[in-house]
């Protein structure tokens, strides 16, 4: 099903089977990684992450939320014209094990709608869930709006830089983890992504890996 705006801008909406089943890897038969990007406050390393995207060739996959869309809609723009592909991330980055049915609906349905007055596309089929917390209400709730949670299977732990991460030890991470389907969780709201992505690509493209979207690599 593809989404299309007033101004042409399209994002293919995959039609998945919603039985609420979550995503930790790709596909495992292919030589190749995905990099994902969450967005939920700050933005430091996002115009740095979409010119690496860009210089490599590779489209990048973003779970943005509602807030992160409507405070910073030039970089949700690049985004989509680099070829980059952007799902829910929620509004409000609450818990959502927290939340009743209801809410959790609201919160997938506003950051859509934030993203369509945007950019004019759909944030479906995918969602990750703020901190990675679900549980299967959650996931049946997520399923009944058109949604399905997407994890991770390495957390690159760039969002602890204010904790003294350093970019050293988050670029030995990717890189001791780079196998088939591993997909990667890494942020927009820190200076280490931005630092380290050019050479963590080179590295991983040096060892005869390729870097995919989520959409090119499920």
């Amino acid at each position: 099903m593809i989404s299309k705006s007033n101004n042409d801008t399209i994002q293919t909406e995959i039609v998945f089977n919603k039985t609420p089943i979550e995503i930790f890897r790709g596909d495992l038969s292919k030589k190749q990684v995905i990099f994902t990007f969450d967005g939920g406050d700050g933005a430091q390393s996002a115009d740095t992450i979409i010119e690496i995207l860009a210089k490599h060739n590779v489209k990048g996959t973003f779970f943005l939320t509602g807030r992160f869309v409507e405070n910073n809609p030039t970089i949700v723009k690049n985004i989509m014209s680099s070829g980059g592909e952007i799902f829910n991330h929620t509004y409000n980055h609450l818990h959502l094990t927290q939340l009743p049915d209801g809410r959790i609906a609201q919160e997938l349905s506003l950051m859509q709608e934030s993203l369509k007055v945007i950019i004019g596309v759909s944030s479906k089929p995918y969602f990750r869930a703020p901190y990675g917390e679900t549980d299967q209400r959650v996931l049946d709730a997520a399923a009944r709006a058109g949604y399905q949670s997407v994890k991770w299977s390495s957390d690159a732990l760039d969002w602890k830089e204010s904790v003294g991460m350093t970019a050293n030890v988050v670029k030995k991470k990717i890189l001791d983890n780079v196998r088939p389907g591993e997909i990667f969780l890494m942020h927009v709201g820190d200076n280490i992504t931005g630092v380290i992505l050019d050479d963590v690509f080179k590295q991983i493209k040096s060892m005869g890996y390729k870097i995919v979207s989520l959409s090119e690599g499920l």
